[in-house]
């Protein structure tokens, strides 16, 4: 295998980002056969150098994998859970077997169904959540109400929340044949996901689908709950949310709870969207 940059073969495997490596090396944290490195410049062999961080070795998965999930409601988006809440790591089994240095690429909230990135590529993970790459992340949502060309508006041109302006979204109501598609990928989740907070009280979801309405959402930031952050902002509280695509995939046929790995084709394009 061709010789790269330690910091390079770090984010490889998964340990941090590039620019996290680079602290670490410079902070001493980082040995190249037993000495410790801390020039950038440095360059290894992974087939031949030994690597450790903090005296546990490093070494980069034996064969790249990337897999997208159909996560279900009520899964935490998390290796493990010291609550003992479902994660997604029991969705993952198999792969994992085959796998053991998959990690998920981000996260979903628990009651947030759809596209769930997995991946051993940690450069890859890294670079599609890096702030500066702006991948496009496509949402459903059925929101209370019905949102006007106003509530649109601030959407697309972006608006302020607690945290600062949010960059313009991309923001369409759907009607007809698309808001009965959208019904299907995330109506009967909005039924089963119970009851929902809403002011201080609970109210029902299934109750409340009934009088809401479809949006598609689409974003080129990835805040905490930003999506839910929006919609409440213009005046639609989200009853039910579904990630349909992360960058050029769809999530398609792929049935709720199932993975489906992607096709060197498909992790060419991530990789192309990361670098």
């Amino acid at each position: 295998m061709a010789e790269m940059r330690l910091q390079k073969f770090l984010a490889r495997a998964g340990v941090a980002s590039r620019r996290h490596a680079e602290a670490l090396i410079a902070a001493g944290h980082v040995t190249v056969n037993g000495a410790v490195v801390t020039e950038m410049g440095t360059t290894v062999d992974p087939s031949a150098d030994a690597v450790a961080v903090d005296g546990v070795p490093v070494a980069l998965p034996e064969e790249g994998a990337t897999f997208m999930l159909h996560k279900p409601a009520g899964y935490v988006t998390t290796m493990s859970d010291p609550q003992g809440r479902p994660t997604v790591a029991t969705l993952m089994a198999d792969p994992l077997t085959a796998y053991p240095a998959l990690f998920p690429v981000g996260r979903l909230d628990a009651d947030t169904t759809g596209l769930l990135l997995f991946t051993t590529d940690g450069e890859l993970g890294h670079g599609l959540l890096h702030p500066r790459r702006h991948v496009d992340k496509t949402y459903l949502a059925l929101v209370e109400g019905r949102l006007n060309d106003y509530d649109l508006r601030r959407l697309r041109e972006g608006l302020m929340l607690d945290d600062g302006p949010t960059l313009p979204a991309g923001a369409r109501a759907l009607v007809g044949d698309e808001a009965r598609r959208a019904e299907r990928l995330i109506g009967s989740d909005a039924a089963a996901s119970g009851r929902c907070q809403r002011h201080g009280g609970k109210r029902s979801r299934a109750a409340l689908a009934g009088k809401g309405s479809y949006v598609e959402v689409r974003l080129r930031e990835g805040r905490k709950r930003q999506v839910r952050r929006m919609l409440e902002a213009v005046g639609h509280p989200v009853i039910a949310l579904h990630r349909e695509a992360f960058g050029p995939l769809e999530l398609g046929d792929v049935p709720r709870g199932e993975v489906r790995q992607l096709t060197d084709a498909e992790v060419a394009a991530l990789k192309e969207l990361a670098s």
